[in-house]
């Protein structure tokens, strides 16, 4: 009876949403880390037609009183493929979703769930991300290399209640801890810990054993939050991007040993008044070289840290 329950209510999702967003064709499967924890994995690379937009993770946690979801993914469609999934495992209302940052790859599905009645909180420093020119370029972008799967009916949807910072709540029983980790990867950046079962969901300020990408965050910020999260001790990290982590210290230490290696050698060129191009040449990057999106990390994350390494060295 419970499965024919969960097909019933998984068919009346894709009835719902079915003429409004395009099916995909990747495939989004719930893997559980927790008692009450899931999490969906994405595909690697740059949003493309090839991987539909399903670049990121997402999470989704299962109480008996309702389901909290982390992130919602690339696109509107992903997302109410995902709602699909979560009705195929609860009957349980979709009552809060949490954006741990406001990029596209994690808060374009948003809408979906909004529309179910989910409450949407995100912290304070992401007032106004959807309205800016920077966001409008970039769902242009996505409109041309994600069509069918973002188009014309996907709008960006902000947050209903902005958090000041740390902010923790239950909901049927079940403990949830959300830390303000910014400015980081982001300005707005937010982690949740699931009490009972030990799992931290992290949002892009981990990444499971490769290099990050710093973009132009403040590391010396990021930094902090690392030791922010090494301090609630996880049995289980969720990353933004990649596979989950049951050994969450080790992931934290190598991006936070990662962060503190680019700090050094670019503050050590700076201060020597060695150009950028040459102070990368002489660095010895073997023992992050091997890892993941080294290739197309490294080089931006050194010259981004070299740029904030000059303007903190201008700001003493």
């Amino acid at each position: 009876m419970k499965t024919l329950v969960a097909i019933f209510l998984a068919c009346l999702v894709s009835f719902a949403h079915g003429a409004e967003y395009a099916a995909v064709g990747v495939k989004v499967t719930p893997i559980k880390v927790g008692a009450h924890s899931y999490y969906v994995q994405g595909l690697s690379g740059a949003a493309s037609s090839a991987n539909e937009g399903y670049m990121s993770n997402a999470g989704f946690v299962v109480t008996p009183a309702g389901v909290v979801v982390f992130d919602t993914l690339g696109t509107p469609s992903l997302a109410a493929e995902m709602v699909k999934q979560i009705h195929k495992i609860t009957r349980q209302p979709i009552k809060r979703v949490i954006i741990s940052h406001y990029h596209a790859d994690h808060y374009y599905g948003t809408q979906v769930f909004k529309a179910l009645g989910a409450e949407v909180w995100a912290h304070k420093n992401g007032q106004g991300a959807v309205n800016t020119e920077a966001a409008a370029d970039r769902l242009a972008q996505r409109k041309e290399v994600l069509f069918p799967w973002v188009d014309e009916n996907t709008h960006l949807t902000p947050a209903d209640k902005w958090l000041d910072g740390d902010t923790d709540f239950d909901m049927g029983g079940i403990h949830f801890a959300l830390r303000y980790v910014g400015p980081a990867h982001s300005a707005e950046d937010m982690a949740m810990l699931v009490q009972e079962d030990g799992v931290l969901y992290a949002g892009d300020l981990v990444f499971k054993g490769r290099v990050p990408f710093v973009g132009d965050a403040d590391s010396k910020a990021w930094l902090a939050s690392l030791n922010k999260l090494i301090a609630l001790k996880p049995r289980v990290l969720v990353p933004g991007h990649g596979a989950v982590s049951t050994a969450p210290l080790a992931d934290l230490t190598l991006t936070r040993d990662y962060l503190n290696y680019v700090r050094a050698e670019m503050g050590k060129a700076v201060r020597d008044l060695v150009p950028f191009d040459e102070a990368y040449a002489r660095t010895d990057w073997s023992k992050y070289a091997k890892l993941p999106a080294f290739a197309q990390a490294n080089r931006p994350n050194a010259y981004n840290t070299y740029l904030l390494m000059e303007k903190e060295a201008l700001d003493k």
